[in-house]
């Protein structure tokens, strides 16, 4: 028995229940043997059905469905070194009779994961449109917040500080804001993703994982934070130091 419905119900393991087609109406007693937990599919988190395992004869009695299936699995079993095995079993059940097909569990795969699919893609895309904005918004702050010190760095270029050595020390305090804004975010996006797991989990009673924070995308947020940081450095104190000292004083 689904163990959400166990839950629900108040059902508990080694109970004697009466399972019927019908509320009220005849069925077999049956004893509660085991509570199974939900599997941590995607394509079952949003369905909201219990489930209830049976023997086949209890089942057939139950339905009234007869010596019938609507669909069976078969496992292939072949030698390592041996090719095409699942492939040619399906050729030789699709022979077999006519009105049934037998599909790889490969294409069935990639037929229930569609949805998932055009997500993932979806998701991408406001990722993509959501580190242009972000670039373009760091480029912004950091224009004006150099902007704001150009009567230090005219002064240091008159004092004989070369433009180089400014840029030089406007990108290497870029590079540490980015660096302390990378490990905050990590850590902001950690807590984030132990938060929604644990709502969701609560919500749909699953042990899917709903969010995930893996090594890649940690090593990808901070590889495109100091690069971005660098980038927006550089570019705004190139263009501050191109500018004649006097011109920085209001001269």
């Amino acid at each position: 028995m689904d163990e959400r419905l166990a839950a629900d119900a108040g059902i508990r393991r080694g109970d004697r229940i009466v399972l019927a087609t019908t509320p009220g109406g005849p069925g077999d007693t049956v004893i509660v043997s085991a509570l199974i937990r939900r599997a941590s599919d995607p394509a079952e988190v949003a369905r909201g059905e219990y489930r209830v395992r049976l023997h086949l004869d209890q089942l057939q009695r139950l339905i009234g469905y007869g010596e019938r299936v609507d669909r069976f699995g078969v496992e292939v079993r072949a030698d390592p070194e041996a090719r095409g095995a699942a492939d040619s079993a399906m050729r030789v059940i699709n022979a077999a009779a006519f009105g049934f097909r037998a599909y790889p569990s490969r294409e069935i795969a990639i037929e229930t994961s569609k949805t998932f699919l055009v997500v993932s893609r979806f998701h991408r895309a406001i990722g993509v449109i959501t580190i242009v904005a972000s670039a373009i918004f760091l480029l912004c702050i950091m224009l004006l917040k150099v902007d704001e010190r150009r009567r230090d760095v005219a002064a240091l270029r008159l004092m004989g500080i070369s433009a180089t050595s400014i840029v030089r020390s406007v990108v290497l305090e870029s590079a540490l804001v980015a660096a302390l804004g990378s490990v905050i975010g990590v850590v902001v996006g950690a807590l984030a993703s132990a938060f929604v797991n644990w709502h969701y989990r609560q919500v749909y009673r699953t042990p899917l994982t709903f969010s995930l924070v893996t090594g890649d995308i940690v090593a990808l947020a901070v590889a495109l934070s100091l690069a971005l940081g660098l980038i927006a450095g550089w570019f705004a104190a190139r263009r501050l130091v191109r500018r004649p000292p006097l011109a920085l004083f209001g001269r």
